[in-house]
């Protein structure tokens, strides 16, 4: 690595993360909206954008890139992991 290479933890993310990201910001009235806008915005299925999403939640890029987002989402899936 040079010193002009940027860190992993300072490069940015990719154009599909940052879109992963912008599609889970907004409201959706149903899952099966949300279900189509993922397939028709991402061509993705909704099972590869929850991976992709659940990935995500632990990069510190994404949580560098959008903070309310990712820390919205850490807080449900550890209210979902207490539950169990």
């Amino acid at each position: 690595m040079t010193p002009d290479e940027p860190r992993p933890s300072e490069a940015q993310l990719s154009e599909r993360d940052r879109a992963v990201l912008a599609l889970e910001r907004q409201g959706w009235a149903s899952p099966g909206v949300k279900e189509r806008a993922i397939r028709e915005r991402l061509g993705i299925s909704p099972a590869r954008y929850y991976q992709l999403l659940n990935a995500l939640l632990d990069d510190p890029r994404a949580l560098a890139h959008d903070p309310v987002t990712i820390n919205r989402l850490r807080r449900v899936r550890e209210a979902r992991r207490a539950r169990r």
